[in-house]
């Protein structure tokens, strides 16, 4: 199992210093971009995700919860490492316009993601599973840390690796929401690769302790 600690949950006046901190000790960071109208929470722009992006060669899980995720392919300055993963309700009524923006993506040499809600069917997603180099399937309503973890998503799972061994496949599997020690090594034994994890590092006292424990559970 891959942890990317959750930075909506960090010291943010201290970010930095946090990178520095955590990089030896996790796989890379997930980053929630939020805009206030995909959900009703309001976190960094592209200048904070990019600035991040310089301080650390770890990998960035990149989570646009925005209604327009298009207007994002020029503001973002990502390596090939980082992960650009959009959420696939703003294009259900049209999956042309998807299909597209995925492959401008491609185009720029973005490794893509896609990210799912918890009422949202997988099965909207099938049809680009040959594209992604990643799903996110989100584990609470997106908007806000420290939501309990939503255990019917677990459904989810299953069909997705089931394609991926069916049509040999290589995206990596990414759960986010609500995840800690009690839950993450049910997580790992049904398939999940990477977490995003908040509160179970950021809202406990010793931060690295807590990923150790993570890990080792």
């Amino acid at each position: 199992m891959e942890i990317f600690p959750s930075l909506i949950s960090s010291d943010i006046l201290n970010l930095e210093k946090t990178i520095k901190l955590l990089d030896p000790h996790c796989h890379g960071y997930h980053i929630d971009v939020m805009d206030d109208h995909f959900v009703p929470n309001l976190t960094w722009g592209s200048c904070f995700v990019n600035a991040i992006s310089k301080v650390t060669d770890l990998p960035l899980h990149v989570h646009l919860m925005v209604d327009d995720p298009i207007k994002w392919i020029d503001r973002l300055d990502l390596n090939p490492s980082n992960i650009f993963i959009f959420h696939i309700e703003p294009f259900l009524s049209s999956l042309q316009e998807c299909r597209n923006f995925i492959k401008d993506l491609k185009v720029k040499n973005c490794r893509v993601g896609i990210a799912i809600n918890p009422d949202t069917k997988v099965e909207n997603i099938f049809d680009f599973l040959n594209d992604l180099d990643h799903v996110l399937i989100m584990s609470v309503k997106p908007g806000f840390s420290g939501q309990k973890f939503m255990i019917e998503v677990l459904n989810k799972v299953e069909p997705l690796l089931e394609k991926r061994r069916d049509e040999d496949l290589s995206f990596s599997l990414g759960m986010d929401g609500g995840i800690d020690k009690s839950n993450i090594a049910r997580l790992a034994d049904i398939g999940v690769e990477q977490v995003g994890i908040a509160s179970a590092i950021f809202d406990q006292k010793d931060w690295i302790k807590s990923l150790g424990e993570l890990y080792n559970v």
